[in-house]
């Protein structure tokens, strides 16, 4: 993976201004430790921040071709998984490659279909595409959303990169909030609204779109997007197609010239890609899988099973990794470290985030990417074959929310008055209704399978865009690359259609999923209930972050005093969390989390000079 950025003016000369976007491109170097490049014109300004992991010498960037009198350059961030197939279809087409890099395959991939050419790819992927001749930016993001991709408008500028704080970098850029950021923050958040950048005009390319900015303006479209159509296939060859793209995504995906490894808790979805992944160690022979699984110090002492996490997740990692034999390593994070790290997770994410889930994954990709390069993880499994508690719970399914954040009220509560009455569920609905209206409808569905087919939307387009987020930052801030077997487009198209009645099948979460991986994963591994990430549950936690918001509440200069109502405040930090009766946040953020997420929130606009307007 790497980092990239991009200042774009037609109107005027801004060749000389190379310390802007080495300033841009600098802040990305975490993201790209390797190698660094530069594109120079007097109207494109591109930077690239390089993480090896495919043809170290042939993939450098920025990257330039020619065909016939015309040149593109190429900064890119992203893995594509079916490389091979386009290049050999350009190859017959009469293209000639200088490289094995998949970057040289999209660069040419443009070239030959220019805008249609995201319809061919099957990968993740950020990208801006330079076309000198005709001065205008082709920018494109992949379909599920999981390579971020930021942009901002400032007079003739287009500016765009990988990050936000690249973006801050320009001169041009500052660090407002207005109310539809402060809406964003204490409304949806850590989750945020598909586009939306929270600081004051900036943008995110929303996943499965494109945009082409000419000079003049610009032009976005969406090029992938979940159709309802009638599922055909009876259950059993359902399960069958399941795992048959499973473990083609699995495959495609270990695709490297530098160390892989996985992710491994223990429960069915990191199992299911880490069996397959030392399968296919073992017939390339690769040697032995290495699987890395996280819990806290003492939380063999302090945990207590209760309805979200039924059980721990350290013996279950270790019976996994001796059934496939991999090298398996048990890291274990230190609770005062963890308490620390939430500030770093704010500076890797620039907002503010899930709190420890955040720290404790930051610290956990720190200690991979001490021998690994790439890591593969179980995300997006819950989401598109239903897995969470919402997906089963009627008050749920009948919600007229997001089920994951229902304490819109208390939300409220915590807000400053002195901000005026915040439209703040207002907003939120509306964001939550405006989501429904673009799920497709499939004919003949009843109202019931409709429902179900607004929730997997839902949680698509919503909850899982924010753990995708949260991975790609927390672990780039260490230079770590992480893929997601399951967020392969091809599964998620197949999946959302596929009915509740199957995916439920046997009257178990993931079901469905369950039957496709027997054979691959033990009984024990298929029938263990599922269990959340798992958090720490040492009470040294919460007296650590209950200390540090309190001395931010003392601090008259603490910034997070102008936006929040202080009494509301103390007394759920005083309480341990214990005032605010809901979680805050899907099933983790309650008590101590909702603690450190204030922390955040009041370190995020210490560290970046927030001005609210």
């Amino acid at each position: 993976m790497c980092g990239i950025a991009g200042w774009i003016n037609t109107k005027k000369n801004i060749g000389g201004n190379m310390e802007i976007i080495e300033n841009m491109t600098n802040r990305l170097e975490k993201r790209g430790p390797d190698d660094f490049g530069f594109y120079v014109s007097q109207h494109a300004l591109l930077g690239h921040r390089r993480l090896v992991v495919v043809d170290p010498k042939g993939g450098a960037q920025p990257m330039t071709r020619t065909s016939g009198n015309r040149k593109y350059t190429i900064v890119y961030n992203g893995e594509l998984y079916n490389t091979d197939e386009i290049r050999n279809r350009l190859i017959e087409a009469g293209y000639k490659f200088k490289s094995y890099s998949d970057t040289e395959v999209i660069l040419m991939s443009y070239i030959e279909w220019e805008e249609e050419c995201v319809k061919y790819f099957n990968g993740i992927f950020a990208f801006g595409i330079w076309d000198e001749s005709k001065r205008k930016i082709f920018l494109a993001r992949d379909p599920l959303g999981v390579k971020p991709l930021f942009y901002t408008r400032r007079d003739n500028s287009l500016l765009f990169a990988s990050e936000i704080k690249a973006l801050l970098a320009h001169p041009e850029v500052e660090p407002v909030v207005d109310q539809e950021g402060i809406l964003e923050i204490f409304g949806l958040g850590p989750s945020r609204s598909l586009g939306c950048g929270v600081f004051k005009d900036v943008k995110e390319v929303e996943p499965g779109f494109y945009l082409v900015f000419d000079g003049e303006r610009i032009t976005k479209r969406q090029y992938w997007k979940l159709e309802s159509k009638p599922h055909r296939e009876n259950l059993d060859e359902t399960v069958e197609h399941v795992r048959g793209l499973l473990l083609d995504a699995v495959k495609r995906q270990l695709v490297a010239d530098v160390p892989v490894c996985t992710f491994l808790s223990g429960g069915l979805d990191s199992s299911a890609i880490s069996a397959i992944a030392a399968e296919n160690f073992k017939k390339d022979n690769k040697g032995q899988l290495k699987t890395y699984s996280i819990d806290y110090v003492d939380n063999d002492i302090y945990f207590k099973p209760n309805e979200y996490q039924p059980n721990s997740d350290g013996v279950w990692a270790n019976r996994m990794a001796g059934y496939i034999q991999s090298n398996h390593h048990n890291i274990y994070i230190d609770n005062e470290k963890l308490v620390l790290a939430l500030k770093d997770a704010v500076m890797a994410n620039d907002l503010p985030g899930m709190a420890d889930v955040d720290s404790s994954l930051y610290l956990f990709s720190k200690e991979v990417r001490r021998e690994n390069t790439v890591a593969l993880s179980g995300e997006c499994a819950d989401e598109i074959f239903g897995g969470y508690p919402w997906y089963i719970r009627q008050e749920d399914i009948n919600a007229t929310t997001f089920p994951w954040s229902k304490a819109l009220k208390e939300r409220k509560e915590v807000v400053s008055k002195n901000l005026g009455n915040l439209p703040l569920e207002e907003y939120v609905a509306s964001k939550y209704f405006d989501t429904l209206k673009e799920v497709p409808k499939l004919e003949g569905e009843s109202k019931e399978e409709h429902r179900m087919r607004e929730m997997f939307y839902l949680n698509i387009k919503w909850f899982m865009i924010t753990l995708l987020n949260r991975k790609d930052r927390m672990s780039m801030a260490n230079s770590l690359e992480v893929r997601v077997p399951f967020a392969d487009y091809r599964i998620v198209e197949y999946a959302f259609n596929i009915p509740w009645k199957f995916k439920y099948c046997d009257e178990r979460e993931k079901g469905l999923l369950r039957r496709a991986l027997k054979g691959i994963l033990p009984d024990e591994i298929l029938e263990r209930r599922k269990s959340p990430y798992p958090k720490t549950h040492n009470p040294k936690y919460l007296k650590l972050v209950k200390r540090w918001m309190q001395q931010i509440l003392d601090d008259k200069t603490s910034p997070i005093l102008q936006i929040i109502d202080v009494g509301r405040v103390r007394e759920i930090v005083e309480t341990g969390g214990a005032a605010f009766q809901k979680p805050w946040y899907g099933q983790l953020m309650t008590g101590p989390q909702l603690i450190a997420y204030f922390i955040q929130i009041n370190e995020w606009m210490k560290e970046y000079n927030i001005r609210i307007v």
